[in-house]
């Protein structure tokens, strides 16, 4: 499982090192590969292959004629790349990719239980703070939620 977040940079040329607790994960799944795709957020978000797979399995059941699930597809499933590791530990992220998350320099990666949440440092220290507001004014009916999920 990924836990954790780390503040790394980004090289010029678009390679990013993902932590070795995170690349350990991966490689006792057998399976070092991520995929990387654009989330709704304006980050980019990062599955281990097979978990991947199970994604795409669900999304490939969605209906045809629905709006919604073709701009799903769209918007998630078309923008997904495959991403292996170099000899340093690092994946490149194209170019596209970078400009969706506004992904310069500073990165921050966030493990999330079964994927990684890639963000520029900016954004993610907006998107915490927003978190946490929201938290703050709405605590109890997000505590009646997280109890029903058993937590």
């Amino acid at each position: 499982m990924f836990r954790g977040r780390f503040e790394l940079n980004i090289d010029e040329k678009g390679r990013l090192n993902i932590p070795s607790r995170f690349r350990d994960v991966l490689k006792g799944r057998d399976d070092e590969r991520l995929i990387i795709t654009n989330d709704f957020d304006k980050c980019l978000v990062a599955y281990p292959y097979n978990e991947w797979l199970e994604l795409e399995e669900k999304a490939s059941r969605l209906s045809m004629v629905s709006r919604e699930a073709k701009a799903f597809q769209r918007f998630f499933i078309s923008g997904a790349t495959e991403c292996s590791f170099d000899k340093q530990g690092r994946v490149l992220i194209p170019p596209v990719l970078r400009e969706h998350a506004g992904l310069e320099k500073e990165i921050v990666v966030a493990g999330m239980v079964k994927k990684i949440e890639i963000w520029s440092k900016g954004q993610w220290e907006a998107e915490l703070s927003r978190s946490m507001e929201s938290f703050d004014e709405n605590f109890d009916s997000m505590a009646k939620v997280l109890s029903e999920l058993g937590l």
